[in-house]
């Protein structure tokens, strides 16, 4: 394992790779801390900057986060909801950031049983599969597919013949309780661990910075 310089006395040149045909590793990003799916919007902004094609798939989630506002304001990137709610309602969309602080004005965002969201996880499973079967997209994101794994909606073996089939789409997977028989399938393997969180102190989730 390499380790990372933080002091350094003399100039270090990090060669880095241009090339696309790079592509095709695959990361893992668990834990019950904070900052993994902003983590994976990070990673698609600079890859968006790169001018690769990005496309998000969010499981388990519905309704106005400010990522799905963002997305329309940049090139090259896609997100499509696979919550129940977001199913029930066709994912109505909005057509700018303004209109989405107009209408969003609930401040809450639901957490449905497990027994409402399985078929929208497996119907979400599905997409994901063909988009990176595609190749159309240089980075796909699996927000909170380890949930959906840990829940028994998707298995790990699922997950590993997608990630043995893929070609060059690099796969980005989020959500805690990611399955440790993932690890020595995947190039990549994060996990956040939480020490403080504001929730603990009795605030509430943060349009803008929490979704």
């Amino acid at each position: 394992m390499c380790s990372i310089v933080t002091k350094i006395q003399k100039p270090i040149t990090v060669k880095g790779d241009q090339s696309k045909e790079k592509l095709g590793l695959v990361h893992v990003m668990t834990g019950h801390g904070k900052g993994k799916t902003t983590s994976s919007l990070g990673l698609a902004l600079r890859a968006i900057g790169t001018g690769y094609k990005v496309y998000m798939i969010q499981f388990l989630k519905s309704g106005s986060t400010g990522e799905l506002y963002a997305a329309k304001h940049l090139p090259n990137f896609t997100i499509k909801q696979f919550g129940v709610d977001a199913l029930r309602e066709m994912q109505k969309s909005q057509s700018n950031l303004s209109e989405f602080a107009k209408k969003d004005l609930t401040g809450h965002f639901v957490f449905q049983p497990d027994i409402e969201e399985k078929e929208a996880a497996i119907k979400g499973f599905q997409h994901a599969k063909n988009i990176i079967e595609s190749q159309e997209y240089d980075l796909v994101i699996l927000d909170e597919i380890n949930c959906i794994i840990d829940k028994g909606f998707v298995s790990v073996n699922e997950i590993i013949d997608l990630i043995n089939n893929n070609n060059k789409t690099e796969i980005y997977m989020t959500g805690r309780d990611a399955p440790k028989e993932l690890l020595e399938h995947v190039d990549y393997f994060s996990e956040i661990k939480v020490h403080k969180h504001p929730w603990q102190k009795g605030i509430n989730a943060r349009k803008g910075i929490e979704y």
